[in-house]
């Protein structure tokens, strides 16, 4: 989390220093090189390990209110921090339109976004998570009003009112656990693992659940507080819409995981009818206002909000097998829905229009481009042998069991997703051209590269996933990490 802080500064000073340079682009590849060898390293070295903690590190921060600089990490955050890593190259590889316009600041502000989301993923002191949850927040927002596109302003205030007013809920829910357990204990701590266990009656559970509930089902997001979504991806630049269908909306299903089902057992088993509707709701809405758009990143926008209410789906399908295809898809959706976005603006760089009505015949002139919207196209729908797949089947066998109901009408949604998907790579890549259109650029050897790897990657988790889910199942905080009790608290992690 501090590597891609660091390596934003340094592309932001090389933007200055250099103008007009490739300096902030080499600078976050190589940023994001050090990063994803960091990972490795720490992945290395997890394997073998005892118990369900890979690594472990805590160092004081405010010793006088209790709040350290604590992260611990296990199989599922392990999981979320390579999806991050993925995703990261492939915004930068691709961010060339950007590159022509302050390209020091863009890279600052896109690795700030990353150090945020990957603090999230491993944060156990709740101020910490907090801090980072927030990080993620004010650079997309800058991303989106400097390089966004027509009404760029109007979709960053929506994202920031929206994401915000969540954000300060689970806030207020944070304090009210933290004094709880300082009422019963007489310890004033934001450690996750000591306020796993705090006393508090029904009621109270269910307020301070609510809180972290509501902020991570707008950053999901799940039906009815996902209309910021929309006009957000819309506008953002490409990378931004990367960055946020690939790796943001994450954000939400892990803290769904990890500070709602894991944090408050009880209260979540309560409203777990509620969420489960709620799910089905976003499939279904989701798909059916895909079929209507013309606009090609709104039509991707709302497919990301039907495909991911398969993970809350699987979060509150009470079992084991259906958090493994909540991730699973978390992971697949990043992956492909990502990749479509990518394309969708390299298409509306070089057309200058995301309409689709506009489109069209793109196959004779674009092959390359072509071949891979139809591959990530075919994913997104969930294609046997793909990891979309994967992740949709063991959500809705998970859900059979609590409902057969909603199980059915959740595998509608995918008969719409493929309606969708194919009128979308009809209207976009078939058809006739017109002779006088100009001349378009196709992907080359350095797009090719980062598709066909990330191709390569949900072909390998369609066929083979059983590595990945064996690494998902999130750790109870009652299971405090080993690494941390016999470090007395510090450690590298």
């Amino acid at each position: 989390m501090i590597v891609p802080l660091v390596g934003g500064l340094l592309a932001w000073i090389g933007g200055r220093k250099w103008p007009g340079t490739r300096v902030p682009w080499i600078a976050s590849l190589a940023t994001l090189c050090v990063m994803t060898a960091v990972l490795l390293d720490v992945t290395i070295r997890a394997i073998g390990r005892p118990g369900p903690w890979l690594a472990h590190f805590s160092a004081p921060w405010i010793p006088s209110l209790g709040i350290t600089l604590r992260a611990d990490m296990d199989g599922l955050s392990l999981v979320l921090l390579w999806l991050t890593g993925v995703l990261s190259f492939i915004c930068v590889l691709l961010a060339s339109r950007d590159e022509t316009q302050r390209p020091g600041l863009f890279q600052f502000l896109l690795l700030t976004t990353i150090s945020g989301v990957n603090g999230v993923f491993i944060a156990t002191d709740l101020f910490l998570f907090l801090f980072f949850w927030e990080l993620m927040l004010v650079p997309m927002y800058i991303l989106i009003v400097l390089w966004g596109h027509e009404a760029r302003e109007a979709a960053a205030i929506k994202f920031f009112l929206y994401t915000q007013g969540g954000g300060l809920l689970m806030m207020l829910s944070i304090l009210g656990l933290v004094l709880l357990h300082y009422r019963h204990t007489g310890v004033l701590t934001f450690d996750y693992f000591a306020l796993a266990g705090t006393a508090m009656s029904g009621r109270a559970s269910i307020l301070l659940m609510l809180g972290f509930f509501i902020a991570f089902a707008v950053k999901l997001p799940v039906v009815p507080l996902h209309v910021w979504l929309p006009d957000t991806h819309t506008q953002a630049p490409t990378a931004g819409s990367v960055l946020l269908a690939g790796i943001l909306l994450k954000t939400g299903g892990y803290g769904l995981i990890r500070f709602v089902v894991l944090l408050f057992p009880d209260a979540t088993a309560q409203i777990t009818p509620l969420a489960m509707v709620l799910g089905v709701v976003g499939i279904l809405y989701g798909a059916w206002l895909s079929l209507v758009q013309t606009d090609l990143k709104r039509l991707i926008a709302y497919s990301s909000v039907s495909h991911l209410g398969f993970v809350l789906l699987g979060v509150f399908s009470g079992s084991t097998l259906g958090i493994e295809g909540a991730v699973m898809q978390m992971v697949a959706h990043g992956l492909s829905t990502g990749a479509l976005f990518a394309i969708a603006g390299s298409l509306q760089d070089n057309l200058h229009t995301r309409d689709m009505r506009r489109m069209g015949g793109l196959w004779g002139v674009l092959p390359h481009l072509s071949a891979t919207g139809l591959f990530f196209a075919f994913a997104s729908l969930g294609l046997p042998g793909m990891a979309n797949f994967v992740g949709e089947f063991l959500v809705l066998l998970a859900v059979w069991h609590v409902s057969p109901v909603i199980a059915v009408l959740g595998a509608f949604g995918l008969v719409l997703s493929a309606v969708y998907s194919l009128t979308m790579v009809g209207r976009v890549f078939m058809g006739t051209r017109s002779s006088d259109a100009p001349r378009l650029p196709d992907f080359g050897f350095r797009q090719m590269t980062v598709f066909g790897l990330t191709m390569a990657v949900v072909v390998l988790l369609g066929l083979y996933p059983r590595p990945v889910l064996d690494l998902v199942h999130p750790t109870r905080p009652d299971v405090v990490s080993v690494l941390s009790q016999s470090a007395g608290g510090n450690g590298p992690g």
